[in-house]
């Protein structure tokens, strides 16, 4: 536990995760937390398990060893026991992927009238309800338009309500994606790489409304992401997963700092130790790259050792 965390209850507990696929081990013993009202980001270099991690709390996959637990909806529920189904609905966990994943045929209001659906079904009495057209479940459909106009407003998307998902330039279906998953109404939201193919006003857009989320709907985001200028931008803390080990776990300047880290993205003999300045010192072939490919060049170089 960092001193960050000490005498704070946490949102969500992964304990000791692992995630084998015969003998490959993606994720190897991974322990971390994440807060109430926090952004957490967990980043990496590409294949260091960090969507496996993702897919393991969300029920795609079923871990080989570890306890993932929630304790958002006033008791703790172990999310590797859930059936993947009732985690987004008993769990309030919801996702989005790295790739876009919409209704592309269906208008953008529907995207998120279907995302309600366990509220819709139970409110028709699993259909018959909805046949006859009885007033509790008109009710129900009222709020979930409601719902889906209040997210369409806050995203910036009214203007294209009735606008069909798969005609929305990129940067929009990202925030649909994001929006689809609020209606959901969830205690952990968590975003696998949100930035992913944004320009740098899009990104800047993006961390503005994961800012208003967290602090509008007091709930948690979990957050995969390489462009750095999201990460170090918005995160009130940060995991790095390497080859599926945790190898960092800290706020941003502290991972910033973090020799470790500078060694997962830029290589082992990348790096210089500065025994007499105590620094981490690119090395002048590394002097001009960027801390991640994508990202704003760091500005901290030499950078403080830990």
């Amino acid at each position: 536990m960092t001193t960050q965390e000490e005498g704070r209850a946490p949102l969500l507990t992964v304990e000791h995760l692992t995630m084998r696929f015969g003998g490959l081990t993606a994720v190897d013993d991974v322990s971390f937390s994440a807060f109430r009202d926090e952004i957490t980001a967990v980043i990496g270099p590409n294949g260091a398990g960090k969507t496996t991690v993702f897919n393991c709390l969300t029920g795609f996959y079923k871990p080989s060893a570890g306890n993932l637990i929630i304790h958002g909806s006033g008791e703790a529920l172990r999310l590797d026991r859930l059936q993947g189904f009732r985690i987004a609905r008993r769990a309030r966990v919801a996702r989005t992927f790295q790739n876009v994943r919409l209704f592309g045929g269906m208008t953008v209001l529907e995207n998120l009238i279907v995302a309600q659906h366990n509220a819709l079904m139970a409110a028709s009495g699993f259909s018959i309800a909805g046949l006859f057209g009885l007033p509790h479940y008109r009710a129900a459909e009222r709020a979930a338009i409601e719902r889906a106009r209040y997210w369409l407003d806050k995203l910036g998307l009214t203007e294209r309500a009735d606008t069909l998902a798969g005609e929305l330039p990129y940067g929009a279906q990202r925030r649909l994606e994001i929006a689809r998953a609020l209606c959901t109404g969830p205690v952990l939201l968590c975003l696998d790489e949100p930035a992913a193919g944004l320009n740098p006003r899009e990104s800047s857009v993006l961390n503005d409304l994961l800012l208003a989320i967290r602090a509008e709907e007091r709930i948690g985001i979990l957050l995969i992401e390489h462009d750095m200028s999201v990460v170090m931008g918005i995160s009130d803390h940060v995991i790095v997963l390497d080859y599926g080990r945790k190898i960092a776990d800290g706020t941003p300047a502290e991972v910033r700092a973090n020799p470790g880290v500078i060694a997962a993205y830029l290589g082992e003999d990348d790096v210089a130790i500065g025994a007499d300045a105590g620094e981490v010192i690119l090395t002048p072939a590394q002097a001009g790259v960027q801390w991640q490919p994508g990202g704003p060049p760091d500005p901290g170089f030499p950078l403080p050792r830990e």
